[in-house]
């Protein structure tokens, strides 16, 4: 049989596609008679782009309209007027939608001018797929690769009715698989779930021409009727899944004029699910559908297999693709790593309570990027979204991925039933406090996602819903379908609003603004460990040096774990420094004053850095180290 494995837009262009790599790697292992193509869509439209504009739309403008409008589906309406054979297709709608929503004028000029290329795109697609006389066409589809794998399905399928099309990946998961499948005939099958035992059966039936009716969770055509298998009931075991494929990748993309835009990354999978959702389900979080078991491969197998690839490709950038890191790689993958000695730089997603030592050994591993799901810095809305962690805490992990000179992103959300001004109020008064910590990409109100505990249960406080507005330029469907469809929905906001929200929203942007010229650092006074020194060089505050002496200089080293101040006080007569409450007090009140400390409820971890982070942008040159007046401690 051939094989014709498809990712489209709007999947990463300096990624390879792990699906298809899964899949290649897998039919290889149990069908090698098979012979098995890959077309690499996203890659096929940066170039057409390119060649079409002159070079004018670039892959940043891909980016713009792949990944940061993902929230206003721009990248599936690009290719909704080839779907549904109509150039202006949702084009009023969009307009109107962009009015509303404040899309910025350049990111629908850029839309727009993709869009005319969209149609020739498709008929490119499927010559070049079709050309390979593929029996079996499969489409991997995560957020916004449905319209143009539908697009393309519908070309091909208009060309050789007789071809065998098949849908899976996230889009695919649960109502949405089946929605898809009933409302787009020239969609011949849609795996629900898991691909590595479900799409190798389909094909043994397609061999045999047997209906597919015993396929865990597969949609099929029965006698012009949409059949949706009963879903999947167990999981794939870490030792089913394989190592990727991804020679076909690289050497597509080391032929493409794309190359000297971007650098390629790899793309590795150590574990599947989430241990944390497992009891504690973020409330705002639709991620793993209904797979959230938690799986990981043992370290040294992930290890081998990062070298492999590494060697394989010659590329030492990794992604990994983990909702969330298994605690067990501290102990086994992340070792192996840092005695490699290569220069790698892996990107991982990792809970936000991480200890120190934990960070230092990701640091000393190679990661260099890290997700790691603050969210708030709020204690309550924390525990309004099952979080498991605090704002103390979320702190101490900003401070210390500075301190290992690791890069994190972040969002600050909001907008969950049940929170008040008053969560937010104390957090505000301290954020300019902050701008030496690397800020959150923005702050975003909270949208309800399919398989969130906000979207099953509506008792949590999201009870009237509808598909999100944006979907109304994408699909062509009426809203009982599209309410099986989509993955986002709008509902009433909930949370704060008015004046707080406004306050947040400008506290953010003037975080992201100070940052770059911003640094608190603490270092030790040459030879003498009882005393420190901490600059201040944050934007926005006065430029000082203090000094810290005995107590003082112990009581914030303390504070970098974070503590009371009944704690702090017995934390300090243990190491021989006996301190009365109220002058510790009066203290502990001035170092949050001058911005030392943050005060979470009854929590106050410390703020300045052990070293001066490397910055977009330099602050001005300071030459005796001092730029200000210095005060002699932060007490007086």
């Amino acid at each position: 049989m051939r094989v014709g494995l498809v990712t489209m837009p709007w999947h990463a262009i300096d990624l390879p596609s792990l699906q298809v790599g899964l899949l290649h790697q897998l039919l290889r292992e149990v069908r090698p008679d098979d012979e098995v193509r890959e077309f690499h869509g996203s890659l096929r439209w940066a170039e057409l782009l390119l060649e079409r504009s002159g070079g004018r739309l670039g892959p940043s403008d891909y980016e713009a309209i792949g990944s940061d409008s993902i929230f206003h589906g721009i990248g599936d309406w690009v290719f909704s007027g080839v779907l549904y054979d109509d150039e202006d297709w949702g084009t009023a709608q969009l307009r109107s939608y962009a009015r509303e929503r404040g899309v910025p004028a350049g990111t629908l000029d850029t839309a727009f001018e993709m869009r005319r290329h969209a149609a020739a795109y498709i008929e490119r697609c499927a010559t070049e797929v079709l050309a390979h006389e593929p029996d079996v066409v499969g489409f991997t589809s995560t957020f916004m690769q449905n319209v143009a794998s539908l697009a393309l399905a519908r070309e091909l399928k208009r060309r050789h009715p007789e071809l065998t099309v098949v849908f899976g990946g996230s889009n695919c998961e649960g109502p949405m698989g089946h929605a898809l499948h009933r409302n787009h005939p020239y969609v011949d099958h849609v795996v629900r779930g898991e691909g590595e035992y479900a799409f190798p059966a389909l094909l043994a039936h397609l061999d045999a021409g047997t209906p597919p009716d015993d396929v865990p969770g597969l949609c099929w055509w029965d006698n012009g009727v949409s059949r949706a298998n009963t879903e999947p009931h167990r999981t794939v075991a870490p030792a089913h899944i394989p190592s990727p494929d991804y020679d076909q990748w690289q050497a597509e993309i080391e032929a493409s004029p794309v190359l000297e835009h971007v650098y390629p990354k790899l793309v590795v999978e150590g574990a599947r699910g989430c241990w944390w959702g497992e009891k504690h389900h973020c409330t705002f979080c639709g991620l793993n559908g209904s797979t959230m078991a938690f799986r990981a491969k043992p370290g040294d197998r992930l290890w081998s297999e990062i070298e492999r690839l590494v060697r394989r490709h010659r590329i030492l950038d990794i992604v990994t693709v983990d909702n969330i890191i298994d605690m067990a790689y501290f102990k086994d993958f992340l070792p192996l790593a840092a005695d490699s000695g290569w220069d790698l730089r892996i990107h991982y997603e990792v809970k936000s309570n991480l200890n120190r030592e934990q960070i230092a050994q990701l640091g000393a591993a190679g990661v260099v990027l890290i997700q790691p799901g603050i969210e708030s810095l709020s204690n309550r809305v924390l525990d309004l979204m099952d979080k498991g962690v605090t704002g103390a805490r979320n702190i101490r992990t900003l401070r210390e991925f500075d301190n290992h000179e690791i890069t994190c992103t972040w969002n600050y959300l909001y907008g969950f039933p049940g929170e008040t001004v008053r969560d937010y109020a104390r957090v505000l008064d301290q954020m300019p406090a902050l701008v030496h910590l690397q800020p959150p990409s923005g702050a975003f109100r909270i949208q309800l996602e399919r398989f969130s505990p906000h979207f099953t249960d509506p008792a949590l406080g999201f009870g009237k819903r509808r598909p999100a507005d944006m979907y109304q330029h994408v699909y062509e469907l009426p809203e009982s379908e599209l309410a099986d469809l989509v993955y986002l929905f709008d509902t009433e906001d909930a949370g704060i609003g008015g004046d707080t929200e406004d306050r947040l929203l400008r506290a953010v942007t003037q975080w992201r603004a100070q940052h770059a010229t911003s640094t608190l650092v603490m270092e030790q006074a040459g030879e003498d460990e009882n005393t420190l020194l901490v600059r201040d060089r944050r934007e926005g505050w006065p430029r000082r040096t203090y000094w810290f002496n005995g107590w003082e200089a112990a009581a914030l080293r303390i504070l970098e774990e974070g503590a009371s101040e009944s704690a702090l006080q017995r934390k300090l007569a243990a190491t021989g420094h006996d301190v009365p409450a109220e002058e510790l007090g009066e203290w502990v009140a001035q170092a949050v004053t001058f911005g030392l400390l943050f005060r979470d409820t009854g929590t106050y971890v410390s703020l300045p850095t052990r070293a001066a982070p490397i910055r977009i942008a330099s602050e001005p040159s300071d030459p005796d180290g001092s730029n200000g007046p210095t005060d002699p401690a932060a007490s007086g």
